[in-house]
């Protein structure tokens, strides 16, 4: 099964079969100029093309699919591509051309047609491929009902490549766009077939991203407030870059006292927020696109925004500890406290930087699709820069063999980066 390579031929047999109704437009349009204004008969005419389209004109069927229990908001029939040998490519479908095809394509977007359900029925047997993969078989006479928001978030796509094979024709497969009825609403009927009324596409994430941004300042203005001498050493490049600490500052003498712990937890939050942000843009970090089981709503945003914050920080208090036992093994306990106070101090700048600078963009610049690279090269250059940073500084405190301390390093920073990165995208 061929995957369409290129859309610019999508929407281009729908243009072709609408140019029929736009020609009888025209023409009454001309037979209704030629009658001079004010005139009987140009009234007569009206009220004569006005009756004959109030009686030829087909009501909007309100029902489809199993049992009849949902709208039908879009349906693919005009949509339908097939795949031509001879350019290579997919081409709209033409009845007179294409009546012998037995596999039909269609792009399907799923950001636009959230909360709504899409309906397949064939009258013989058939098969459903996904993005060119087979995913389940069609029985005849059946529908399948297939939940828009669930595929969004297995596919993590804003639009889908769907085929449907079986038997030759247009006449016997079925794919629409449906609403499922409510039993307390009354049916509404429409007269006019051009018209498709859907509600305006809108995303819960953009109401969350910007609560968590507000909720982010009110975390970094409490420690700034209160902590403000920790906040200043904390975001504070020239520090970061010293290869001198100060050893006798209360933040790394006392790496799990709660000054340290709560710029550990405003961490957390940064972190959590940064992937959240990135599964708005569909990419999932560690699988986070399958945590939000109950649905895309804000309660689901916000469970999973702590939920990550929570796992953020127990496994910055576990980078603690792995330190502290590393350390003891290699006989490196003077270097543990400062260790990790680089670690925080690192972090905290990098992370708060470009999650406020990758919402900058997506708010103010139009970019159609984020790609892996955006997350992945400046974390692993944040990585190598802090790596070479931790190197020079744990050498300046403690006289140790290059060997032995490219070891501790490997174990403690360089074994976790590769299994996160492996993990992560």
């Amino acid at each position: 099964m061929k995957k369409c390579k290129s859309g610019s031929g999508r929407r281009t047999g729908r243009k072709e079969r609408k140019m029929v109704k736009g020609l009888d437009i025209v023409s009454c349009s001309c037979l209704f100029s030629l009658f001079p204004s004010g005139s009987a008969t140009r009234s007569a005419f009206l009220l004569f093309v006005f009756s004959i389209s109030s009686a030829f004109a087909q009501p909007r069927q309100t029902g489809t699919g199993p049992g009849e229990r949902y709208y039908p908001v879009h349906d693919f029939r005009d949509d339908f591509q097939v795949y031509d040998e001879r350019a290579k490519s997919y081409v709209p479908y033409i009845v007179e051309k294409h009546a012998d095809q037995t596999a039909l394509s269609v792009y399907v977007d799923l950001e636009s047609n959230r909360h709504y359900s899409l309906l397949i029925a064939t009258r013989q047997d058939g098969y459903l491929f996904i993005n060119a993969a087979l995913k389940r078989k069609l029985r005849a006479e059946g529908w399948q009902v297939l939940n828009i928001d669930s595929l969004y978030k297995v596919y993590r796509q804003p639009e889908l490549f769907l085929t449907i094979y079986g038997s030759p024709g247009l006449d016997n497969k079925q794919l629409l766009i449906g609403y499922p009825k409510s039993a307390t609403q009354t049916p509404i009927l429409l007269h006019d077939d051009n018209l498709s009324v859907r509600p305006r596409p809108s995303t819960i994430y953009n109401d969350f991203l910007g609560l968590g941004l507000l909720f982010l300042l009110t975390t970094h203005t409490f420690l700034f407030t209160f902590y403000r001498r920790a906040f200043q050493r904390f975001y504070n490049l020239r520090d970061l870059l010293s290869v001198r600490a100060q050893e006798e500052s209360f933040l790394i003498n006392r790496p799990l006292s709660s000054t340290n712990t709560l710029f550990a937890l405003n961490l957390s939050f940064v972190i959590a927020y940064l992937i959240v942000f990135l599964q708005s843009q569909d990419l999932t970090v560690f699988t986070s696109g399958t945590l939000l089981l109950a649905g895309q709503n804000m309660g689901g945003l916000l469970s999973e925004f702590f939920l990550l914050s929570g796992v953020t920080f127990l496994s910055l208090l576990g980078k603690y500890i792995s330190l502290e036992v590393m350390g003891g093994l290699y006989k490196l306990q003077e270097v543990v406290n400062i260790h990790y106070f680089k670690i925080l101090q690192s972090s905290l700048l990098f992370f708060t930087f470009l999650t406020l600078l990758l919402s900058i963009l997506a708010y103010n610049t139009w970019v159609v699709s984020w790609s892996q690279s955006v997350l992945l090269v400046p974390v692993v250059i944040f990585y190598a820069t802090r790596l070479a940073l931790l190197y020079f500084v744990i050498r300046s405190l403690e006289p140790i063999k290059n060997l032995y301390l490219f070891s501790y390093l490997c174990i403690v920073e360089l074994v976790p980066l590769i299994i996160g990165l492996r993990f992560a995208l």
